[in-house]
């Protein structure tokens, strides 16, 4: 989403698109991601109950990250360097030339901070990051995802948020806790402005080793850090690498290993023409299409039955799924049929 964004910008300026336009189309694409989700919220549902009704999801989570990055990038996206530029020699300009950019997504961090490990939970102790239910002998039994649960449960009520958690399981923990809530889309507004970096390396530098070079920098440096704020452990350290709670290590983990494998696919496949992408560019060009058809029929035949439950079994099942959907956006690619928002 990140990286794409800083191309759809360059395209927008290039022809004279007044702002207004530029944030009705924003806003109009997170309005389609969030009702999309609110209909995948409904699978499985024979009458919807509005009174337990589901209201985060992944898609929502895109709509609230997009619609936040998009709208600030706004209003400091600029031109390429073109033939006329002077030439800049500034190594960092793909982060000098976006100061304000940078300050308002370290203050997204600051105030995930502060309301993750500052924040007073009722019952709980401050900075609680923990699953709950029966870990550490029960002693914070309700207090399932600390202050990121606790915000989603006073602001959409117990019955509008997740109600299965992948916690309850293993702890036997009764409350709901909702991996899309509202404190993680701050981190998530900072996964997408690193994706939006990206994006900016490749329109700011032309050649091949410096746009290489700084992909590494960046991939390796967010490792880095990622694994200096969890110890480089999997349960302990400051801020351990925690994918439901959308950790400041998860993002900063996850968008280093990102900045490493899109330097991969950028040399195999724009520069060195050993690879054209495939099978995962097919998927790529309609992304939002199958990502809906999973989720709506994936408990349905012919995606999916009922099979014995061990990992052979559901490891079948589940290759067979995706072969499916692969088959799916080969045949869409084929027939020039793009759905897209």
């Amino acid at each position: 989403m990140g990286t794409s964004m800083a191309y759809s910008y360059t395209s927008l300026l290039r022809s004279n698109t007044p702002k207004y336009k530029m944030f009705w189309k924003i806003f109009k694409r997170s309005c389609i991601l969030f009702v999309l989700g609110l209909v995948i919220n409904s699978e499985g549902c024979n009458a919807v109950e509005l009174t337990k009704f589901r209201m985060p999801g992944v898609l929502q989570r895109f709509a609230g990250t997009y619609l936040i990055t998009a709208t600030l990038h706004m209003f400091f996206a600029k031109l390429e360097d073109g033939p006329n530029t002077p030439v800049r020699t500034n190594p960092v300009r793909d982060i000098t030339d976006y100061p304000l950019e940078w300050i308002i997504n370290f203050f997204f961090i600051g105030i995930y901070y502060i309301l993750m490990f500052e924040l007073d939970v009722p019952g709980c102790p401050k900075g609680y990051l923990g699953p709950g239910g029966l870990s550490e002998n029960s002693s914070h039994f309700n207090c399932t995802g600390g202050a990121s649960g606790y915000i989603d449960r006073q602001i959409f009520g117990l019955d509008h948020i997740y109600q299965n958690p992948t916690s309850k399981e293993i702890y036997k923990n009764t409350i709901a806790y909702d991996p899309e809530g509202l404190l993680g889309t701050l981190t998530s507004c900072v996964i997408c402005f690193l994706g939006l970096q990206a994006g900016k390396i490749f329109m700011t530098f032309k050649n091949r080793q410096q746009r290489v070079k700084r992909l590494l920098i960046w991939g390796f440096a967010l490792c880095l850090i990622a694994g200096i704020l969890c110890k480089f452990s999997k349960n302990e350290g400051w801020i351990p690498v925690n994918k439901n709670l959308w950790s400041v290590s998860f993002i900063f983990c996850t968008g280093g290993f990102a900045f490493i494998l899109l330097t991969f696919c950028y040399l195999m496949i724009d520069e060195w023409k050993l690879w054209n992408g495939a099978p995962f560019y097919y998927p790529g060009m309609n992304s939002i299409l199958l990502y809906m058809g999973h989720e709506l029929f994936h408990h349905n035949f012919p995606i999916s039955w009922r099979v014995p439950q061990h990992h052979g079994s559901l490891l079948a099942l589940d290759i067979y799924g995706t072969a499916i959907w692969l088959v799916v956006a080969l045949y869409c690619f084929h027939k020039n049929l793009f759905f897209v928002i």
